[in-house]
């Protein structure tokens, strides 16, 4: 193989991976197949992103708002209709998830597969409620073990609440090396089973900017 031939195939190699698992996918804001609908359809945020070229994961509404929800919610519509398509991280969540749905735990509307901190609900409970000497199980407290939580829809519909990650230690997400290494020792890339833990400490840096962290990166590890 000659020195050309050589130089092509390595910016191939990575034009397709930029090494955060999305086979050069990430970034990609959604694409409107204009054949099949008009882009009068769309709500002033879709059309924001598409305009702007953002993919939805570089959210214009709050994470957590109603816009937020609303917009994930219509963008799954449009996606499993055909007119929209989507890439990379926004792709895998409108197909893996149920973000912008909601279902009902303990006798309350929850969003789906939304994370959230432990210690703000903690905090929302505590000025409403007075404090009880043995909080139930499964409820947040302050200086638990488990940093996030998410609910999910777990097989026959009913809604599970995850908990994950490790009170006061910080995610390393903008650091590649320590990306990777917890990739390999969580085993991350068999990580497919979302009423799991490991599932969501798996994939936190894809949530990385809808959360609010600190972080130039919102790959898969």
């Amino acid at each position: 193989m000659d020195l050309k031939q050589l130089i092509k195939e390595v910016l191939i190699s990575r034009k397709k991976d930029c090494g955060c698992g999305c086979e050069g996918k990430c970034g990609k804001a959604p694409i409107l197949n204009e054949n099949l609908a008009p882009r009068e359809i769309l709500s002033e945020g879709l059309k924001y992103h598409i305009d702007n070229k953002k993919p939805l994961t570089e959210h214009v509404y709050r994470a957590g708002s109603t816009s937020y929800f609303n917009l994930w919610a219509e963008a799954r519509a449009l996606y499993t209709r055909g007119i929209l398509d989507f890439s990379g991280d926004d792709l895998a969540i409108l197909t893996e998830t149920d973000l912008g749905h909601f279902g009902i735990y303990e006798g309350q509307k929850v969003p789906l597969d939304f994370i959230m901190e432990e210690i703000e609900e903690e905090l929302d409970e505590a000025k409403s409620k007075p404090k009880k000497k043995n909080p139930p199980i499964g409820k947040p407290m302050r200086g638990g073990s488990k940093k996030f939580y998410v609910y999910v829809k777990a097989p026959g519909g009913k809604i599970k609440k995850v908990s994950f990650g490790q009170a006061g230690m910080s995610a390393k997400i903008n650091n590649p090396e320590a990306r990777r290494a917890f990739a390999a020792r969580h085993d991350c890339k068999n990580k497919k089973d979302r009423t799991k833990a490991s599932y969501w400490s798996c994939r936190l840096p894809r949530y990385a900017k809808l959360l609010g962290l600190k972080s130039n990166f919102s790959g898969f590890w």
